[in-house]
């Protein structure tokens, strides 16, 4: 038997022992007063009125000291010292604690505060009652885990171990609220859209499929909510937004997580160069909201998020840090020059696709102050407007910071036989073998024939802001609970 297996089997015995004691060792409720860190702001108020308070956590240490133990317990808030006594508890109480209390455990604790001889502020304990026994001991050492992937399989754990995490996740949760601030002030609409789709569309990505028994039908898990936020633009809603979970059954990276969040709004009578600005606007109010600043540190680097940012041509870029000119190169020509660089190209891949795929590999990883990067090759995505005085070129945007794409955004093609047009040459693509071609949507081309109006379109990956604000490396480090494969 291992050492877990044994003390999880004394610790079954001693609930046993609570229970037949007379005393539920899982009860419902908590006659808790005051978070801890409420106690500690007002400790000496608290001192002065000799007032007891009722507290209630984890015990996260447990140290006798002859006829006395201390403890430390621990809320969501703070952590705090109690100290028992067999005095003041009696033999039979005190003994009772002693018996059946471990480390995790959560405890309630009723008592008045002091500091001891050492200045440590401590609640003295007249009585006491378990919230929940804890089966399986906490581990003793987490920090220096030589299995790193077991902190993002037990996150739990992780969380109760490490602080930092704990904190980045709580700086995560504040950047998402601080986004939906800035879009409801800027008058945009949070709305919902499904998450199962017939067809699935708005992006490039292969998708995860089940069927809906009850309909008989198959269905398909949202790669973006893009296509149903711009049926609300037909239908009269001039800024509407969503926050939500997108789904792709693709590769697991450092960027990539089959399930991550999305942010998506569209703008009606606005176009790609509107946006440019409003990104800046949001940014800066979102890094004011959470640091108070616009300078962040990435990985060692200072990167200044402080408006306006440089607006780059792809194509110069592309030229510039690749020596290839894509306006002179073909297509199987570029297929070529991609192989050399290692990279796996699908059959079928168009043109635009192979020059992003380099574009990711050479010259993103570059580009680390915060940077628009506009004018993709016409073809990169079908949903987007080409610029007017050059066909070839889309009216779009791309931002990246740190080498890291962090959004797109286009003027959204709104003339129905064009986009229809589009889906056509995209639904060839995936009948020669590119799986992340997009569909048809009929119901989304009838849609816009009633009429869709100009708009601009915007796409954000909340994880890769998270990571960036945050100071993480990888997506597992900032979604609580990351894609894991199980061990055998």
């Amino acid at each position: 038997m291992s050492t877990k297996d044994k003390i999880r089997k004394n610790r079954l015995k001693k609930l046993e022992r609570i229970r037949n004691s007379g005393f539920f060792p899982y009860p419902a409720v908590t006659k808790r007063t005051h978070k801890i860190a409420e106690v500690l702001k007002s400790f000496s108020s608290f001192v002065r009125s000799k007032k007891e308070i009722i507290l209630a956590g984890r015990i996260r240490l447990l140290r006798l000291h002859g006829g006395s133990t201390f403890i430390h317990i621990e809320d969501g808030t703070g952590k705090i010292q109690g100290y028992f006594k067999k005095d003041r508890l009696g033999e039979k109480g005190y003994r009772f604690f002693l018996d059946n209390f471990d480390l995790g455990d959560f405890i309630e604790i009723r008592g008045i505060l002091f500091k001891t001889k050492r200045g440590e502020k401590t609640i003295e304990v007249s009585g006491f009652h378990m919230l929940a026994k804890s089966l399986l001991p906490l581990p003793e050492k987490w920090h220096g885990l030589k299995d790193v992937e077991e902190r993002f399989r037990k996150r739990y754990l992780d969380l109760i171990f490490n602080e930092d995490v704990r904190k980045k996740f709580e700086v995560r949760s504040l950047i998402i609220k601080s986004l939906r601030e800035f879009l409801e002030n800027e008058g945009f609409l949070g709305v919902e859209t499904p998450i199962l789709q017939p067809i699935y569309g708005g992006a490039r990505a292969k998708p995860f499929k089940t069927h809906l028994n009850a309909m008989n039908m198959d269905l398909y898990l949202r790669i973006a909510p893009e296509l149903y936020l711009k049926r609300l633009l037909v239908g009269g809603f001039e800024k509407v937004y969503e926050i939500g979970k997108c789904f792709r059954n693709e590769g697991v990276d450092r960027y990539h997580n089959p399930d991550f969040t999305m942010l998506e709004f569209y703008w009606a009578y606005a176009d790609y160069k509107d946006l440019m600005k409003l990104t800046e606007k949001m940014f800066s109010y979102v890094l004011k909201k959470v640091f108070g600043k616009l300078e962040i540190t990435y990985e060692g680097k200072k990167i200044n998020f402080k408006p306006p940012w440089p607006r780059v041509e792809f194509y110069q870029m592309f030229k510039k840090m690749t020596g290839l000119d894509l306006e002179e190169i073909n297509e199987v020509s570029l297929a070529k020059e991609a192989k050399k660089m290692d990279l796996e190209i699908e059959k079928g891949v168009p043109k635009a696709e192979i020059a992003d795929e380099i574009f990711s590999k050479v010259c993103r990883p570059k580009i680390i102050k915060p940077t628009f990067v506009i004018h993709y090759p016409k073809g990169f995505q079908p949903l987007a407007k080409a610029l007017e005085k050059d066909s070839e070129k889309l009216a779009n945007v791309q931002l990246v910071a740190a080498g890291t794409e962090l959004l797109n955004a286009f003027s959204e093609l709104n003339d129905p036989i064009e986009q229809r047009r589009r889906f056509e040459e995209q639904e060839k693509l995936f009948k020669l073998g590119f799986e992340e071609a997009q569909r048809i949507d009929k119901d989304y081309l009838e849609a816009m024939e009633y009429g869709m109006p100009p708009a601009a379109g915007f796409g954000l990956g909340v994880d890769r802001l998270v990571i960036l604000l945050t100071d993480s490396h990888a997506l597992r480090e900032i979604i609580l609970f990351p894609t894991m494969k199980p061990k055998k």
